[in-house]
């Protein structure tokens, strides 16, 4: 399972090292890709084709439906994991993402998200002073 939160930073030719725990869940390729709210996320391949294969069911669907395929599918880089464990970070992925130098690598169980450290700190700031709100909307739905 992939879980936690690590900080590394991005070196001079644009790598970045997964955490060591999470490197043998994800294997030796992965798959990146534009995520919401200006972060990446990274998919092991195997639980890409099936987010891929999710996205692809409704056929050609609606518009909505075709513009986040274009936005998720069309905007992904498959990539390799050296020997040491880093990934290069696409420079059209990094400028959506806003990644600098420090980045912050979050474990969200079937997938990782790749935050700019400044906006991780924001975003969870918000959310920690949400999660009471966060998980009575959860409870109501029967999720915890």
């Amino acid at each position: 399972m992939l879980i936690g939160e690590y900080r590394h930073t991005i070196d001079n030719k644009n790598r970045v090292a997964l955490p060591a725990k999470f490197r043998k869940e994800i294997g030796k390729k992965i798959v990146i890709t534009r995520g919401i709210d200006n972060c990446l996320l990274i998919y092991t391949l195997n639980k890409w084709q099936q987010v891929a294969e999710d996205l692809s069911a409704p056929t050609v669907g609606g518009a909505d439906v075709r513009n986040f395929n274009r936005y998720l599918l069309g905007g992904a880089v498959e990539t390799d994991v050296d020997s040491i464990g880093r990934i290069l970070l696409p420079e059209f992925l990094r400028d959506y993402a806003g990644l600098k130098t420090k980045v912050v690598i979050a474990g969200l169980h079937s997938r990782v998200e790749i935050w700019d450290e400044n906006k991780w700190k924001e975003v969870t700031s918000k959310i920690e002073k949400e999660a009471e709100n966060l998980a009575e909307k959860l409870s109501e739905i029967g999720m915890i």
